[in-house]
This record gives structure tokens, sequence and C-alpha cells, in this order.
């Protein structure tokens, strides 16, 4: 990747994102030094300004920063480069350098699929998992249904927290089901906000 280290005089700014979680980690700058130092560790390794040297996130914390992917913007001046922090991130103990929090949320689905993917490519015996997968298509559906009545079962006549524990085991059980499909979760997203804004235009134009 050709980079424009000239631009600040032989520096560039990296922004450093989260990669499950999407959140900016925080900000530093490499030289052409400490970027090729970062492809070669897979752990993102910086230009020290004030110490005036290269130095590796997490060589003394054990914090470590590993490289899921690097990209440059338009001018090639400016790295965004997406990571799986070990640890907290700042110095001060916090998750980033900007917010104390860095939890998964909703993103933790898409985190959920690439280890149930992962299943469905190695199929480790006495997974069960695996098992779902090796049952069949038609299993795999009729386990989502399943699960589908023994939600309702437990929101019309169970408590909250067996509603809650049921339908994590439907969720699950259609994630299963879209891999198999070889579709993804974040599709299902995707078909939603289609949805809701279509409805929402509509909604808009009949006020």
């Amino acid at each position: 990747m050709e980079l424009d280290f000239d631009k600040l005089g032989g520096l560039i700014p990296a922004i450093i994102q989260d990669s499950r979680t999407k959140n900016v980690l925080m900000l530093g700058f490499m030289n052409r030094e400490a970027y090729e130092k970062t492809l070669e560790l897979n752990k993102v390794t910086f230009y020290s300004r004030t110490r005036h040297r290269l130095w590796t996130k997490g060589e003394e914390s054990g914090n470590f920063l590993n490289v899921v992917s690097i990209e440059a913007d338009c001018d090639r001046d400016t790295l965004l480069i997406k990571a799986i922090p070990e640890g907290p991130v700042c110095h001060t103990g916090t998750a980033t350098c900007f917010s104390d929090d860095n939890s998964y949320g909703i993103q933790f689905l898409s985190e959920l699929q690439d280890f149930i993917v992962k299943r469905h490519k190695e199929m480790p015996a006495g997974s069960y998992t695996t098992s779902l997968f090796e049952s069949g298509i038609n299993r795999m559906a009729q386990k989502v249904g399943e699960e589908a009545v023994e939600t309702v079962i437990e929101a019309t006549n169970g408590t909250d927290g067996r509603m809650m524990y049921e339908a994590s085991d439907l969720l699950y059980h259609l994630i299963v089901l879209l891999t198999a499909k070889g579709r993804r979760i974040e599709e299902l997203a995707e078909a939603l906000e289609r949805r809701h804004n279509k409805k929402k235009e509509n909604y808009d134009k009949d006020c």
C-alpha cells in the first residue's frame, strides 16, 4: 500500500477501531517503520513523538491491539486500522481513549454467527452446533419452530427470565439455520431497516 508520509513530516495518523464493536479506540501516529512493524507483527505499532522511538501498543501492559484490517483514506495520508484489543486500550485503564464503554451490545450477534460459521466449516465432533448441521435443513427449521413455541409459552404463562432464556435459544437456532442457508443475521437487519424506512416514508407522506 502506497502511503503519503511526507505531508506531515514523515508521520501519518492511525485511527484504531474495534473490529467487533466498531467503536473508535484511540488515535496514534506511525512513520514508515512503525507501519512496516505493524504489518510484520500483526500488532499495532506506533511512533512515539515524545520518546522518539517505535512502541508496540501493549509491549509493557500486555494490552495488545491485534490487527484485523488496515485501510487508507482517499488521500493515502490517514489509516483506519480495525483491531481486536486485549484488555483496556487507554493508559488510564479505560476501554477506549474516548469513552469508558466498549461493550458488544447488538454487535455480539455478528460475532456469534462468525463462531457458528467456524463450527460449520470445521464440524468438530461432540459439538451441539455440529449435530444441528448434520441433522439437515428440515430439522434445523423444526428446531426454530420449537423454540418459537417455547418462547410464546413462557411469554404468556411463564416468567420474564424463562421467556428471555427461550428467546435466546430461538435466536441461536435461527442463526444456525441462516448459516446453513448461506445467509447472515446482518441481512435480516438490513431487510428490517428497508421495511422501516419505507413505512416511515409512507407515514411522513400521509402526515
